[in-house]
């Protein structure tokens, strides 16, 4: 049972903005990575963040809705009935529309004629050192999960106000580390991606789960590599051909047992793009190694696996940013559900016997893109299901969205903060089993349970899937996965 006891609530608050030490930088106090390069004497960040702030005006839409939003009441709070933030800290300034004042304030007051004036008569110097730390240490405490934006009266989007206040950050050399490194990593790194996974890795990991796959179902499945002109490029998030061989064996399954035409790059294999979280210059610089490896190949669509924030990104900016359009991105729960309305997939329904709950990731759920498909999958084989609330577009974040599940000194914090009414809504399910069909959920909601210690185990959606799927080698003599001869698979 969660107990959150004074104690654990002063561990949570004590480290939620432990600084992060980089000792060329010599600010031991400030949290964020700033590249030595872009190191600022001392009273110069407010004139480059406003230098920043203006060429992000000049080069992009943001005006517009900045116009728009600091002329509407951004105070009201009605947002915070809906931040579950807020509703463990009860503090001020864990408020959205608090957060996303600091920005508007900033905008008025040195990008508006009025706040000009108004500046002047009233003497107020505008943006300073104490602001920007406040800024920056009040953004990346949010989630960015935009359940928000449900409950704004105006239509605000807090989330993207909280979006561009970390691009504007990032220009000039706050972000955290975390977040930095593995981008680099993926742009500029010899590997090319977040993990650091070199091609021959890739390739022997691929090896095993075929092996895998074998010993299991009986079936050899190869994974196509390279396959010039295939109707699906599969990309999923690089870290899951090292910690979620379930998931990825699932999807493989399905695909195979669907006759689905897809390949995986070997040119560039990460779907994963931490420039949604603090840069839309290097979101966009990630997308276009996605679209190289596109049109190297020649496939027509973007199949991404099992992970909301990858998704999300793709599917939302990869036209925006691309040279070669209307390329569609499809989340690999969407294909899933299509080959199980097609009467493509067959299940054990049998194999599933423990109690099961599923999470929606953010990312996918929020916009309503997918929230229905992968519960018609669960309940096409698993009889013991049962619904969160709320759910759906609705949901609770995991506690680790906006990147900050990459940010491990922030775990206290993710996980006793951000995520506790997670945790609680997990618990009171009953589940033995949630389902998190997302990369980053995944982590955090493993650490979520163990540090709050809520006995459930944490898997995809594909893990089970790889576990109760029906598979033969030529569509008629089914494989019996439990090894039984006198097994006869269930209707269809």
């Amino acid at each position: 049972m969660i107990s959150f006891t004074e104690e654990t609530r002063q561990k949570a608050f004590s480290t939620q903005r432990k600084p992060e030490t980089v000792e060329s930088q010599g600010l031991p106090h400030v949290r964020f990575h700033v590249e030595e390069a872009h190191l600022i004497p001392a009273g110069e960040r407010p004139k480059k963040f406003l230098e920043a702030f203006a060429a992000i005006l000049k080069h992009t839409n943001y005006r517009f809705m900045l116009d728009q939003y600091s002329r509407v009441s951004a105070k009201c709070a009605r947002c915070s009935a809906n931040c579950q933030i807020y509703e463990t800290t009860h503090a001020p300034e864990d408020v959205p529309c608090f957060r996303s004042e600091m920005l508007l304030s900033i905008y008025r007051r040195h990008f508006t004629v009025g706040g000009a004036v108004k500046g002047r008569l009233t003497g107020d110097v505008g943006l300073t050192e104490e602001k920007i730390d406040e800024l920056a240490d009040s953004v990346y405490n949010c989630t960015a999960c935009r359940r928000c934006t449900l409950e704004c009266p105006m239509g605000i989007d807090h989330g993207l106000i909280t979006h561009l206040a970390r691009w504007i950050l990032a220009e000039i050399g706050i972000a955290p580390r975390a977040l930095v490194v593995s981008t680099r990593e993926q742009l500029v790194g010899a590997t090319g991606n977040t993990s650091a996974i070199p091609l021959p890795a890739l390739q022997d990991t691929i090896e095993f789960l075929e092996e895998e796959i074998a010993d299991y179902k009986g079936v050899e499945i190869k994974v196509p590599m390279d396959v010039e002109g295939a109707e699906y490029m599969f990309i999923a998030p690089v870290s899951d051909w090292m910690m979620e061989a379930e998931t990825l064996m699932g999807c493989i399954c399905a695909l195979h047992a669907g006759g689905v035409s897809w390949t995986v790059g070997t040119q560039y294999y990460d779907a994963i793009n931490y420039g949604l979280f603090y840069s839309d210059h290097h979101l966009e610089q990630v997308l276009h190694k996605v679209e190289a490896e596109v049109k190297r190949l020649g496939v027509k669509k973007i199949l991404i696996g099992e992970c909301g924030h990858a998704s999300r990104s793709a599917k939302f900016f990869y036209n925006v940013f691309a040279e070669q359009l209307n390329i569609p991105v499809i989340n690999i729960l969407e294909v899933t559900h299509d080959l199980l309305k097609q009467g493509k997939l067959k299940f054990d329904t049998e194999i599933i016997k423990e109690k099961v709950t599923y999470h929606d990731p953010c990312n996918i759920a929020r916009p309503g893109w997918v929230i229905e498909q992968p519960r018609e999958i669960i309940k096409a084989f698993i009889k013991n299901y049962e619904e969160m609330t709320p759910s759906g577009r609705d949901n609770l974040c995991c506690g680790g969205g906006g990147g900050t599940v990459s940010i491990d000194e922030l775990r206290p914090y993710r996980t006793l903060i951000t995520g506790r009414r997670k945790a609680e809504q997990i618990e009171k399910t009953g589940a033995e089993i949630v389902i998190a069909p997302c990369a980053n959920c995944k982590k955090q909601v493993r650490e979520l349970l163990e540090d709050n210690e809520v006995p459930v185990e944490l898997v995809g959606l594909h893990d089970l899937i790889y576990k109760a799927i029906i598979l033969s080698d030529d569509g008629i003599a089914w494989h019996d996965p439990m090894g039984d001869d006198d097994w006869t698979p269930p209707d269809a």
